[in-house]
């Protein structure tokens, strides 16, 4: 009962039917870090972008959370 009630305060449904969750980078974030990325590296294809990213995540204990996106931007710029 009590991982039921900490589950339910951790993460929420929007009124869209969207699921929330606060461990995630949101989505329209993810997808504008990624746009800005292709433009700043306009010779790298999406995946590999998108591999820069998870590299970051990864490096950063498996989360993008308490990163500032800029710092996100940045460090994957470096890795690319």
């Amino acid at each position: 009962e009590n991982s039921l009630q900490k589950t339910s305060t951790c993460s929420s449904v929007k009124p869209s039917g969207i699921f929330d969750s606060p461990y995630a980078l949101n989505l329209s974030s993810f997808t504008k870090l990624i746009k800005r990325l292709q433009e700043r590296h306009p010779g790298f294809s999406r995946n590999e972008v998108m591999e820069a990213v998870q590299e970051v995540r990864r490096i950063n204990k498996g989360v993008l959370s308490g990163l500032a996106i800029s710092s996100i931007e940045k460090k994957a710029s470096d890795i690319l």
